[in-house]
C-alpha cells in the first residue's frame, strides 16, 4: 500500500541551538521508500545518521529560524494486523535485543503495575488474547482528551486520570504488557486518515518472534502507518529534541493513501536535497 507523507516544521531558536530531528521514514524491512525529499532552510546544515534498524536522525546546530520540510512516498506492503494465534514467548526464548523492552522505563513504570495486570489479565493464557484484553480495557476506561497530560505525564498518571492522547495510550498499553512479561515498545509514525493529522504514537508488541503494531487509540488504520522510529517510550521517539528552548512557529503534518495506479513522485533522495 502506497502512502504519501509530508512534514513542515518552523521553529524560532537561539543561534547555535543543537537539534536532533527524527521525521524521515525508517528504512525498515516492512516498508520501502519509493521517493523522498528533504528541504532545509537557509544556513541550516544537518548531518544524517542511521542505526542498524533503519531509524534516521538529523543532527546539527541551527540558526534563529529553523525550517525543515520532508515529503515521501512509502510502500508499506500489506502491513499485517496482529494475528489471532500469536504466542507469547518465554523469556528464555526471546532474542537478546528484545529483553530491554521488558523493563520499566521513564514513562512506563511497569514494575508498579504487576499486581493489577496479573489480576486483571493474568487468567488469559495466550499472548494475543492478553494484548487484545489490554486494548479493550484501555478503550473502555481511558478517554482520548487533548490537553489533560503534559510532556512529563507517565503511564501511572494516565491510569489515575483515565484520559490522555496517543502517547499516553501507548505508554499505558506498553506498561501493562511489560508487567505481564510481553515485550512492548513505543513507535512514532505517520498515520493515514488520522484526524487531525499529526505524528502518531502507537504500541508495538513482540509475539511469535515478530513485532506487531497496535494502535490503542483506534483512531487510524494500522495498514496506513509509516514507521519513523521506535524506542522504550516517548523519550526515545520525540520528533524534535533541542538543547535550548525553541518556539514553535509553524507545524504541518499529513499522511494519505496514494491514489491507485499513481506513480511515485520524481524526487531526489534526501541526501541529495539536503
Amino acid at each position: 500500500m502506497n502512502i504519501i507523507v509530508a512534514t513542515r516544521l518552523v521553529y524560532a531558536c537561539r543561534p547555535g541551538t543543537h537539534v536532533t530531528a527524527v521525521v524521515q521514514a525508517a528504512r525498515s524491512p516492512d516498508q520501502r521508500i519509493l521517493a523522498e525529499r528533504l528541504t532545509l532552510g537557509p544556513d541550516t546544515r544537518l548531518a544524517e545518521e542511521a542505526d542498524l534498524e533503519g531509524t534516521r536522525w538529523l543532527r546539527g546546530e541551527v540558526p534563529e529560524r529553523f525550517e525543515l520540510a520532508y515529503e515521501a512516498e512509502i510502500d508499506n506492503g500489506a502491513r499485517l494486523l496482529l494475528p489471532a494465534s500469536a504466542r507469547q514467548w518465554h523469556r528464555t526464548e526471546l532474542p537478546l535485543a528484545v529483553l530491554p523492552f521488558l523493563l520499566p522505563s521513564r514513562f512506563c513504570p511497569s514494575d508498579l503495575f504487576v499486581r493489577f495486570a496479573c489480576r486483571e489479565f493474568g487468567g488469559i493464557e495466550d499472548g494475543v488474547g492478553r494484548v487484545m484484553a489490554i486494548a479493550d480495557w484501555i478503550a473502555a476506561h481511558v478517554d482520548y482528551v487533548a490537553g489533560v497530560s503534559t510532556a512529563e505525564s507517565d503511564a501511572a498518571h494516565t491510569f489515575t486520570l483515565r484520559a490522555g492522547v496517543c502517547r499516553d495510550f501507548a505508554h499505558l498499553g506498553i506498561t501493562l504488557c511489560r508487567a505481564l512479561g510481553i515485550p512492548a515498545r513505543a513507535v512514532s509514525c505517520y498515520a493515514a486518515d488520522l484526524a487531525p493529522p499529526d505524528f502518531h504514537a502507537v504500541m508495538e508488541v513482540f509475539l511469535d518472534g515478530s513485532w506487531w503494531i497496535v494502535d490503542l487509540t483506534r483512531l487510524a488504520p494500522v495498514e496506513g502507518m509509516v514507521r519513523i522510529c521506535h524506542g522504550r517510550d516517548a523519550a526515545d521517539i520525540a520528533f524534535l529534541t533541542t538543547d535550548q528552548a525553541c518556539e514553535l512557529v509553524e507545524q504541518e503534518i499529513s499522511a494519505r493513501f496514494a491514489e491507485e495506479g499513481a506513480s511515485a513522485g520524481q524526487w531526489p533522495s534526501a541526501a541529495q536535497s539536503a
